[in-house]
């Protein structure tokens, strides 16, 4: 816990420092710079110190202003959330050294400087706090943090429609965490978190009222569809490293919650599980579509981390459903699996931020339509996005292979030789393997469109990235494939977590070693490692070979043409017209005519449809209709005030009759 309190304190230090860097001074910018990297180092530290001698660190001191105490605590569950939370902030910090220049853009960096510390600060503070006010005090720094580094680019009205959108997305979220922990009691705020499985009564009124407030107050967080409407703007928005800190680990916070807050009762009731299972394979399903249709590179990885927070609820509903029947091996292997997932999709969702991040820093861009042939201008670049992609769509030997292969072992427990009510479970996982089909297809066609073909505009001045880019690039992707090639490593670190949540112990009949024999994992993907150093040695012998080269057969055309590639509609044109019923795409343009046709004109747009065809709209309309009761009411005749006043007395004073 003191290594834990030295790096918040660093990471504080760090955000306060910046602004005496804010007129260019270079001293003051490295000893920020320092001071934040070496906090995520300690802090990285700490939960790695806490997973492996398996004690929970405390801190706990009075707090006199409230009558209560300022309360923290490190355990196994919120170390694997703090794991991915200080290693990718650290990276970031790195990243933003060469992506974002303090020599050339000393003002925004400076407040990128202030600000991105203090988000890493109440990220560590959400997962550690131990009351009810500590969390959401650190849930309200965190909130804050965040919206002021997406307007970091305040000028851009779309950031600002992103930034407003995500400020009033968390404040929503918040109103349902007061009641929630309003609901939990005094102790639960003031002094210290109910215990792991110390509530009952979950079938009551005051037990289904607590897990709503919870899925929605961290659900919005989280981005679960359909509360995930700030997501993919305030993830656009924002500078790259920032989106890798937010995707990666601040939305995470929200299944933090959840699962914290699951754990504190004795029993689950079934629909629990399967509302979450349901949840997991729409927010996978029409996440994943959404980000096919995108032309905005960020948007589309934002997308993505909708469709993971899908698989991660999946894992959930899985556990909670072999809690609820009493299947310790669905339990353990779902829990394993969602909690995986959490640092998986935190290391390979940063890195494809940082290394879209890269792109957009070479071509100025955010738009596909603007690249290709990329892979010769950005080979370092190209390789770890395709790292990243690989992860992501659950291939070997990355490391989301693993996360996912535990979660889909967890409902093949669920449907084989289980109780005829459970086995229903086995029917997730064609859709597990539908969402795990459309991100490959989304990330062929990213890579395909950004990295190979020609360029589609004027590149050849785009340079790679800074070595302080790359580094924090590679870091991530080492962190990938040491989860992906040896899994064994990381399972005794899992297996504390899973045995808090569950409420069994860690060495007992189910253990996850033996549910999941990872060994099996490391042999194959060793080979599969084999086979591809094979193949590459090949090519290089073959290059060295005399072979006669000749122009490739281009279906007609002479010459290469870079309008006549794919491009990002039409490379998915036929998956958005099977589920356009869903996406609502819409397409704009002048169709060519005549034999000799001038430049024709095509667009497609894919909105939100949850923001932009329902909220937005309905608020308009409620907002107009606000107006129009206004000037009805204030029509400043003060014995019309009175009797509104009178009236709502009377309203309030039945009301209070009534509940006594």
């Amino acid at each position: 816990m003191t290594i834990f309190l030295t790096s918040v304190l660093l990471l504080l230090l760090s955000g306060l420092l910046a602004p005496l860097s804010r007129k260019g001074s270079r001293f003051w910018d490295r000893f920020s710079l320092a001071a934040g990297i070496a906090g995520a180092i300690l802090g990285l530290a700490a939960s790695l110190a806490c997973l492996v001698l398996g004690e929970p660190g405390v801190f706990r001191i009075p707090w006199p202003g409230i009558g209560g105490f300022f309360s923290l605590r490190i355990d196994a569950l919120s170390s694997i959330f703090l794991v991915p939370a200080f290693f990718i902030s650290g990276a970031g910090m790195l990243y933003g050294s060469g992506y974002w220049p303090h020599a050339e853009k000393p003002g925004s960096s400076a407040w990128i400087r202030f600000f991105y510390p203090l988000l890493a600060a109440g990220l560590a503070l959400v997962l550690t706090s131990d009351n009810g006010v500590v969390f959401l005090i650190s849930w309200e720094v965190m909130a804050i943090a965040g919206y002021f580094l997406v307007m970091t680019d305040g000028e851009d009205e779309e950031n600002r429609k992103a930034g407003l959108v995500y400020l009033v997305s968390t404040h929503a979220g918040t109103l349902a965490l007061f009641a929630l922990f309003a609901l939990l009691g005094e102790e639960a705020c003031l002094a210290v978190l109910p215990a792991a499985g110390s509530l009952t009564g979950t079938a009551a009124g005051k037990g289904t009222a607590l897990f709503l407030l919870t899925l929605f107050g961290f659900g919005i967080k989280a981005g679960i569809m359909p509360l995930h409407i700030w997501l993919p703007g305030a993830h656009a928005a924002a500078p790259s490293h920032v989106s890798a800190l937010m995707s990666g680990v601040m939305i995470k916070t929200g299944i933090y919650g959840i699962l914290r807050v699951i754990g504190f009762f004795q029993t689950i009731p079934a629909w629990w599980g399967w509302l979450l299972l349901g949840l997991g394979i729409s927010s996978g399903i029409l996440g994943v579509l959404f980000a096919i249709a995108q032309h905005d590179i960020k948007r589309l990885l934002a997308y993505h981390s909708i469709e993971n927070i899908g698989i991660i609820l999946i894992g959930i509903g899985a556990a909670m459903l072999g809690m609820t029947y009493n299947m310790m091996p669905v339990a353990v292997l779902g829990m394993a699996g969602a909690l995986l997932h959490v640092v998986n999709h935190g290391l390979f969702k940063g890195l494809l931020f940082l290394s879209a991040g890269s792109m957009i820093h070479a071509v100025g861009s955010r738009q596909m339509s603007a690249y290709g042939g990329l892979l010769k201008m950005l080979p370092y670049t190209g390789v770890f996005f395709l790292g990243g992609a690989i992860a992501i769509c659950g291939l070997p030997p990355l490391n989301g292979f693993v996360s996912e292969w535990f979660i889909y072992l967890a409902l093949f427990h669920g449907g084989i030789d289980t109780p005829r009510h459970l086995q229903a479970v086995l029917l997730v996982v064609p859709a597990l393997a539908m969402i795990g089909g459309l991100a490959l297809l989304c990330f062929a066609k990213v890579f395909g469109l950004s990295f190979l073909g020609s360029p589609r505009s004027g590149l050849h001045g785009a340079q790679e990235a800074s070595a302080s880019m790359l580094w924090a690039m590679g870091l991530l992707l080492a962190a990938c494939l040491w989860i992906g090639i040896a899994p064994a490593t990381v399972q005794p670190f899992l297996s504390g977590a899973v045995s808090l949540w569950t409420g069994t112990p860690a060495a007992g009949v189910y253990t996850l070693s033996a549910l999941a024999p990872a060994g099996y994992i490391s042999l194959a993907s060793a080979l599969l490692l084999a086979l591809l150093l094979c193949f590459l040695a090949a090519g290089r012998v073959r290059r060295h070979a005399a072979i006669r080269q000749a122009a490739t057969w281009g279906c007609g055309y002479a010459d290469k043409l870079p309008r006549a590639q794919y491009s990002t509609s039409s490379f998915a044109e036929m998956i958005m017209g099977l589920y356009n019923w869903a996406l609502k795409t819409r397409y704009t343009g002048e169709q060519p005519a005549g034999l000799f046709p001038a430049r024709a004109v095509f667009r497609s747009h894919t909105p939100d449809v949850i923001l932009d065809l329902l909220l937005l709209p309905g608020s308009r309309k409620v907002a107009a209709a606000a107006e129009r009761i206004r000037r009805i009411i204030h029509h400043g005749d003060i014995g019309g005030y009175l009797f509104y006043i009178a009236l709502a007395l009377s309203l309030l004073l039945s009301v209070a009759v009534f509940v006594e």
